[in-house]
């Protein structure tokens, strides 16, 4: 194993294991891409307070996500087609979440089904869903993670049309990938990915083909993807979706206080605070910049959570000492699991754990719940900027 000391060297590697195409779908945000850099660039503006002569002994990361004990209060974002980043993408990191003590998401837009990964891990795991209108599959797909024994379901309700990523449709992103010229000289290169992708049956979208009937292929798989976006999304239908599962719910995609209140009130268990890692709306805020606001808009009605930037354990740390109960992290992992699969997974954990260990003691803090706004160091105007 190369030596890894931050997220970083995962990225270089990933990139260079791991075809373009399917490289380019993680490292990417639509339109000008200003919101995915500003999500990593905002953190960077914030500093931490060092402190000196505090006893740093006895130091945990140790927290509780929606009730569950977690090693440190992070959890693995749901991200499409995590299959493609190395072969069996969700297996193995649900695999790496579960021995770390972190929670794992599966999205439904997953290569390996919940079913796949149901049957690879011991402990229970969150299911993802979107906002569709097709409801015979939502209750389908749903009475499929009841039955794998999935814990808590995330709806994301900030897609209800796809933003445009201009290097998706320049790669002509497809999931197996179709054996251009280019994809096949890029493939070339990439003999490892190519070897254990023979070497696995989970090539497709394992929770949708096969289970809709005008979704048999990736060809018709596009068209029902996006006709089955619910563009006439009220809240009205996320509390019907809310009900149709009936265990606990994170709604994931929220930016503004008002959205924040209507989640809380919907009796959502956790919110997160998420511009989609700047896949969405291009020109939105970042999340860490409306972390604060809709912290103390919804109070302890529910859980706050960040997504979106999280590259290191200073930033989880940030996050956390601005009010947030906990992160989500997506392409953090997905680096380490392009790079070298499900040690590369664990090895991203263990990179964001020792940051946020070592970061949690020199600002002088020994336990999660006592970081406060007093451990940053914050520009003035930051979070008011813009009105």
């Amino acid at each position: 194993m190369p030596v890894i000391t931050s997220i970083a060297d995962l990225k270089r590697l990933h990139k260079r294991r791991t075809p373009k195409m399917f490289y380019d779908y993680a490292e990417s945000g639509s339109y000008t891409e200003q919101t995915f850099r500003e999500n990593t660039e905002d953190f960077a503006q914030i500093r931490l307070n060092q402190r000196i002569a505090r006893d740093m002994t006895g130091r945990s990361t140790k927290s509780t996500m929606l009730g569950q004990d977690v090693a440190m209060p992070v959890a693995l974002a749901p991200v499409g087609m995590t299959g493609m980043q190395r072969a069996d993408g969700e297996i193995k990191a649900a695999r790496a979440a579960e021995k770390f003590g972190v929670p794992y998401t599966l999205s439904t837009m997953s290569i390996c089904s919940i079913e796949d990964v149901a049957e690879n891990v011991s402990q229970p795991f969150w299911f993802q869903i979107y906002t569709l209108t097709d409801d015979d599959y939502n209750k389908r797909v749903l009475d499929r993670a009841r039955a794998a024994g999935c814990s808590a379901l995330v709806i994301t309700v900030d897609l209800q049309l796809l933003g445009q990523r201009h290097k998706d449709l320049k790669n002509g992103l497809t999931a197996p990938p179709k054996f251009t010229p280019a994809v096949l000289a890029d493939l070339a290169t990439k003999w490892r990915w190519g070897i254990e992708m023979l070497q696995t049956r989970r090539r497709f979208f394992g929770n949708i083909v096969g289970h809709v009937e005008s979704a048999a292929d990736p060809a018709s798989l596009a068209s029902w993807t996006a006709e089955k976006f619910d563009q006439s999304l009220n809240w009205d239908r996320i509390k019907q979706l809310m009900d149709m599962w009936g265990g606990k719910v994170i709604l994931k995609g929220i930016l503004s206080e008002e959205d924040a209140e209507m989640a809380a009130a919907t009796g959502a268990d956790a919110i997160v605070v998420s511009n989609h890692g700047g896949r969405q709306l291009d020109g939105a805020l970042s999340s860490i910049r409306m972390l604060p606001k809709i912290v103390n808009a919804v109070g302890d009605k529910t859980e706050v959570w960040l997504d979106s930037g999280i590259r290191s354990g200073q930033d989880v740390l940030k996050a956390l000492a601005l009010g947030a109960k906990g992160v989500m992290i997506g392409r953090a992992y997905v680096y380490g699991l392009g790079a070298m699969g499900e040690p590369g997974v664990t090895k991203a954990l263990e990179v964001i754990q020792k940051e946020l260990d070592t970061s949690m003691a020199l600002c002088g803090k020994r336990r999660i719940e006592d970081l406060g706004r007093d451990d940053l160091l914050i520009p003035n105007g930051f979070f008011d900027t813009y009105s």
